[in-house]
């Protein structure tokens, strides 16, 4: 009795610890918030001045990450909402709204009155009722030095069909966060973890809340069972039979005055609604089969056709007590929830060259009467190796392997179907985290993220598609150059764009932009980076 009697008093001193540390992270952040409210009240004072729908053809949108990208339900498009920028001196934010075409492959920019206000790592959900609605929830934003943080709680939805933006105000809803995780469950929208940080205190959440898109009214679910830990930057997908997965996700805790142990959960749980106990919810820990992806924080994923669950990149860190480093990674990973089991996304290359060869197009190859090798063997891959030098002195090695052709005039089977079929370079996107995914006719679309280089952010504007049905290459519909990219450092001059705002903005009669005002989030990845100043090397390789 005694030792029964112990586990219960120190199971309700956790809980009244917790309750401790939320109370204490939002009194130290009043004052801050307080602050930020000035500034982004700032911001939609400049939003109010805009009171028409205006839709301008454009260029790709700036270079971002923490946004969200969304398959609009009826037409052919792609919404981009929101994100952030860091130049390396400076943090910005975002409110713009774009929409890709993608039979048309071209972008335009959509200004609607009363927008939500400048915010990243966001979450969007779309679901088809009355022509289609673009929900939103949360994110954060800071100040432009990125050392002030406010966190949402506001509900907006965009209607698709009119283009207009309402706030939707309903009490006993979420408390501020940023890297929660939402889906859209038969009627209601079901909205899971997160964190909330100020400059001083943090906190990870693991609470889960339902918001009815009939009566407009949220409630907070108390699911039976053990559960995830707290953390954000989860995956979270509905399954064909009604359940909910959560996977992975990121959480760091206190292990001595200033030094954080950040932890990359790679557990996995059902949640699920059980209609004969009185509509109650019930957790489940799963364990799946398969190729599981390596631990990583940062990843980015979507819903594939067959309703499979896929995740893309982000970063596999080794943290030690005062210092991280890590690698940047480009994989694809599957989760099938009928089989309960992963399995990775290997491409088989293009087979054009294929057809040819069975339509009986033979083509004598140059060369064929040269010897098989000069130096080289014909099936050994040659590795080249070069470096490019960073405007702030950081050198990045690129390494890419070349493989050899086989032996000249050697036939071809017709049968093969591996991707050395085909010559020339692969098209793949570089490594990288927090980048943008979004499902379209079984084609998912891939925008933005970021990866480092030394102490420097590199943060991307391109665009790739891949065919998920026949899995053979990646398209680019957008290419960047990150050289071009603008990197300011601490002791570069104060005068040199001190209030210009990231591309896209307009510039106030004070000469400040309507983009001032960023985020590179406290408690993500690329700020825990920028602040432990970490050293990576950028490692594409490339197959030809």
């Amino acid at each position: 009795m005694g030792k029964k009697g112990k586990k219960e008093k120190k199971g309700r001193g956790a809980e009244k610890t917790a309750a401790k540390m939320e109370k204490k992270v939002s009194k130290r952040s009043r004052k801050e918030e307080e602050d930020l409210e000035a500034l982004i009240a700032h911001f939609q004072t400049l939003d109010a001045k805009k009171t028409q729908i205006v839709e301008t053809p454009c260029s790709p949108p700036s270079p971002r990450l923490n946004a969200s990208l969304s398959a609009h339900p009826e037409k052919d498009e792609l919404i981009l909402f929101g994100g952030e920028y860091f130049n390396g001196r400076k943090t910005f934010l975002y409110n713009e709204l774009y929409t890709y075409n993608i039979r048309k492959d071209s972008w335009a920019k959509v200004e609607i009155p009363n927008p939500p206000p400048r915010r990243c790592a966001h979450q969007a959900v779309v679901v088809p009722q009355c022509g289609g609605q673009l929900w939103i929830f949360g994110g954060e934003f800071a100040s432009p030095n990125g050392e002030q943080f406010y966190h949402y709680k506001d509900l907006w939805v965009l209607h698709l069909a009119t283009k207009t933006w309402e706030q939707v105000r309903s009490p006993g809803g979420p408390s501020g966060r940023s890297g929660h995780r939402m889906v859209a469950w038969k009627r209601q929208l079901i909205l899971f973890g997160g964190f909330h940080e100020s400059t001083r205190d943090y906190i990870y959440y693991n609470d889960v809340y339902a918001f009815n898109l009939d009566t407009f009214t949220w409630s907070k679910l108390s699911p039976a069972g053990a559960g995830p830990t707290p953390r954000s930057g989860c995956h979270m997908s509905v399954t064909p039979q009604g359940g909910i997965v959560i996977y992975g996700g990121y959480s760091k805790q206190r292990v001595k005055k200033d030094v954080d142990k950040g932890t990359q959960h790679a557990d996995m749980f059902l949640l699920k609604f059980e209609e004969g106990r009185e509509g109650r919810w019930v957790w489940t820990r799963i364990n799946p089969s398969g190729a599981k992806p390596t631990p990583r924080s940062g990843f980015s994923g979507a819903m594939a056709p067959n309703h499979q669950t896929l995740l893309f990149g982000g970063v596999c860190d080794e943290e030690e007590e005062e210092s991280l480093e890590g690698d940047f990674l480009n994989d694809l990973h599957f989760y099938d929830t009928t089989k309960n089991r992963w399995f990775a996304g290997q491409l088989k290359g293009p087979k054009s060259e294929k057809r040819k060869r069975r339509r009986g197009m033979k083509v004598e190859p140059e060369g064929a009467n040269k010897p098989e090798s000069e130096g080289v063997s014909a099936q050994a891959p040659l590795e080249v190796v070069r470096e490019v030098v960073a405007e702030d002195g950081t050198v990045v090695t690129i390494k890419q392997l070349l493989t050899a052709p086989g032996p000249a005039g050697q036939p071809q089977s017709d049968e093969d179907d591996s991707p050395e079929e085909v010559g020339g370079p692969a098209v793949e996107p570089c490594p990288r985290s927090n980048a943008m995914l979004a499902v379209k006719h079984g084609r998912l679309y891939l925008y933005g993220g970021m990866f480092e280089a030394g102490d420097r952010q590199v943060t991307l504007s391109d665009l790739y598609c891949l065919d998920l049905h026949k899995m053979e290459e990646w398209t680019a519909l957008v290419e960047a150059d990150p050289e071009t990219q603008e990197w300011l450092e601490e002791s570069d001059s104060e005068s040199s764009s001190a209030g210009e705002g990231a591309e896209g903005g307009e510039e106030d009669e004070d000469g400040s932009s309507e983009e001032d005002g960023g985020e590179c989030p406290k408690a993500w990845l690329c700020r825990r980076a920028l602040e432990a100043g970490l050293h990576f090397v950028l490692l594409c390789v490339c197959l030809f």
